[in-house]
């Protein structure tokens, strides 16, 4: 019989602001979301001051609480590197290991008991990840995907559990007692709008839901609700998947720290969001032949006009050198930009993939692929990913008032040598 186990990092991106500041530790923490605009991570000191989710920062900023209030922008490469750190932490001790997202990890569990407890075997991962990155974790496990997930949803609403609780079929009253107490919209692949028509057919916690038809379920929702029952009553229907699926698109966006007003401005900021969308294209090993745009004002301005528009072009060779991505990007500029407008936010998307770069040429085309293009763009990542400097196109600008806020930004304490920490002994 299959187990499942679910490790997710307690208030993640609060647990990267304080590992390399202990002086923050048990301190209200939260983290900003792009241009420092709201709330999206909070820990327990934050909570436990009333702060909510999606609070915009202003108000955190003019509000006074009795304790202060750690406030950083979001660092995104700092929790990516934590996170694949706790993933090969986990894989450590763990046979197969699958990342759901940057801070939930699927186990493959099938098996432990017949040498260790489960609960047991939970805490000593939740040690050992303690221990060897130092980000705290809790593990939920259960026969299937979604019983381990609603078990680390209850590992946290009851403190009694300590962060580890197990679903085995051998007692099937705490499951049947766990998923009582479960709102449905809590269930994994639920959500509040799906629960909200569940609420009125009656169907108010997770064991409402498990006793209910799957083909019910089917034909009044979706095959993917009825996967859930299915999940619910200990039929495993999700496998663990330990290489992650191949992106069918890369989308590089951001709202601006100023609005734009000079095409100039804009063209720094789309060859920017090229750059980075075509290191993503090449870090999944794709090549694309589709790319796209858009521009956009905002649309809660007052005594402004809205305008939004995209633009793009199909390649007759696939690429993923960034040059072919700026110039697209910078000729579907040209089609769409309107002067006298204030813009708030651009965005590259590149779609259309392929994993090598050979197509049915035309016998007339004149574009041909770049002399030693998969050479330069292999040295360009290197210097960029070395930690050690960067190099980036001109186009991109050097004093760019238009860049996103983060005012409040910590150290990149493991992805740049110049950050890392220094311990002197007096």
């Amino acid at each position: 019989m299959p187990m499942f186990g679910l490790a997710d990092v307690n208030s993640f991106y609060a647990s990267c602001e304080a590992l390399f500041r202990p002086d923050l530790r048990g301190k209200p923490i939260v983290v900003l979301s792009n241009n420092d605009g709201c709330v999206i991570a909070r820990n327990a000191g934050a909570k436990a001051l009333g702060i909510k989710m999606g609070v915009p920062w202003f108000q955190i900023k003019n509000q006074s609480y009795r304790e202060k209030v750690h406030v950083f922008s979001s660092n995104y490469a700092l929790y990516h590197s934590l996170s694949q750190r706790v993933m090969s932490a986990l894989e450590e001790i763990t046979p197969r290991v699958e990342q759901y997202s940057i801070d939930e990890m699927f186990l493959d569990l099938t098996g432990i008991d017949s040498c260790e407890d489960f609960e047991h075997f939970g805490r000593r991962l939740k040690a050992h990840a303690l221990n060897t990155v130092g980000l705290p974790i809790g593990v939920g496990i259960g026969q299937t995907k979604t019983l381990a997930k609603s078990a680390q949803w209850a590992s946290k609403e009851w403190k009694q559990f300590r962060g580890v609780l197990a679903l085995t079929p051998d007692n099937s009253k705490r499951t049947m007692t766990l998923l009582e107490n479960q709102p449905v919209e809590e269930v994994w692949d639920v959500g509040r709008k799906i629960g909200k028509r569940l609420n009125l057919m009656g169907i108010k916690n997770a064991l409402q839901l498990a006793q209910s038809s799957p083909r019910f379920i089917r034909e009044n929702f979706s095959v993917v609700l009825e996967r859930t029952v299915r999940e619910l009553n200990g039929e495993s229907c999700i496998p663990l998947e330990e290489l992650p699926p191949s992106k069918q698109q890369i989308i590089c966006s951001r709202s601006f720290g100023e609005r734009i007003t000079s095409k100039a401005a804009m063209q720094q900021a789309l060859c920017l969001y090229a750059t980075r969308a075509a290191e993503k294209l090449r870090g999944e090993r794709q090549f694309c032949r589709h790319i796209g745009i858009f521009i956009r004002t905002s649309p809660h301005a007052i005594n402004e006009v809205y305008y939004g528009n995209s633009a793009g072009e199909k390649l007759a060779l696939p690429t993923q050198d960034t040059r072919d991505i700026i110039e697209v990007a910078l000729r579907s500029l040209d089609r769409i930009w309107l002067d006298g407008r204030r813009y708030m936010k651009a965005g590259i998307a590149l779609d259309d993939f392929t994993p090598n770069g050979i197509a049915q040429f035309n016998l007339f085309n004149e574009n041909k692929p770049r002399e030693k293009s998969a050479q330069l763009m292999k040295v360009l990542d290197g210097i960029n990913q070395s930690g050690l400097g960067s190099v980036w196109f001109a186009g991109q600008g050097v004093d760019t008032a238009w860049r996103m806020k983060r005012e409040m930004l910590s150290p990149a304490w493991t992805t740049c040598w110049n950050d890392i920490p220094i311990a002197r002994i007096k």
